[in-house]
C-alpha cells in the first residue's frame, strides 16, 4: 500500500514542490523531503489520507508557508564579524575562542546524528554534500532537510548565548 501511494504521489509532489519552491525561497528537493516526512508521520498515526492528492497539495503549501516564515524571522547578526581579521588583538582572540567553544559545546548537545552532520559542515576540509552523505550513510537528498532541522536545533540551543540585542521585525 505505501509503495503504491508513494509511486502515485511522486510526480505530483515533484510538480507541486517545484511550483512552490521559488516563491518561498526553498529548494524543491527540501520541500519534497519535508512532505515525505509529513506523510510518514501521518501514516504512523492516522493511516493514509482519504484524499491523497488533496492532502499532498495542502502539505506542500503548508511546508512552503513554514519555510517562508522561517526565512522571514531569520536575521543576520549585525555586530558579528565574519572573520577575525586582527589575530594579534588579545581581546579579539579571547572572544573568538569563546564563540568557537560555545558553538562546539552546543553542537555536541544536539540530538541524533546532528552532531556528526554539523561537524562535517564545519569541517575545514569543506566536504561536498555527496561526501558528507556518504560519510553519514544517508541519501544526499535527505541532507538538506536534515541540515535545516539540525541548524534549527542549534539555533535554539545558542539563543541564550547570542540573543538579539535589539527589537526584531
Amino acid at each position: 500500500m505505501t509503495d503504491d501511494l508513494v509511486a502515485a504521489l511522486r510526480p505530483l509532489l515533484t510538480a507541486e514542490a517545484s511550483a512552490e519552491a521559488h516563491a518561498c525561497g526553498a529548494e524543491p528537493g527540501d520541500l519534497e523531503q519535508a512532505v515525505w516526512l509529513r506523510l510518514l508521520e501521518r501514516l504512523d498515526s492516522d493511516g493514509p489520507p482519504v484524499d491523497p492528492q488533496g492532502w499532498l497539495r495542502r502539505a506542500v503549501r503548508a511546508e512552503a508557508r513554514r519555510s517562508r516564515r522561517t526565512t522571514r524571522r531569520e536575521r543576520p547578526y549585525e555586530n558579528e564579524p565574519a572573520a577575525d581579521t586582527d589575530l594579534h588583538d588579545p581581546e579579539r582572540l579571547v572572544l573568538a575562542a569563546a564563540r568557537h567553544r560555545a558553538l562546539r559545546e552546543a553542537v555536541r548537545r544536539l540530538p541524533g546524528r546532528c552532531p556528526r552532520l554539523v561537524e562535517a559542515l564545519l569541517s575545514p576540509a569543506d566536504p561536498t554534500y555527496r561526501e558528507i552523505a556518504g560519510e553519514l550513510g544517508i541519501s544526499q537528498g535527505s541532507l538538506g532537510p536534515e541540515r535545516s532541522r539540525c541548524l534549527g536545533c542549534l539555533r535554539r540551543l545558542l539563543t541564550p548565548e547570542v540573543a538579539a540585542r535589539g527589537a526584531r521585525g
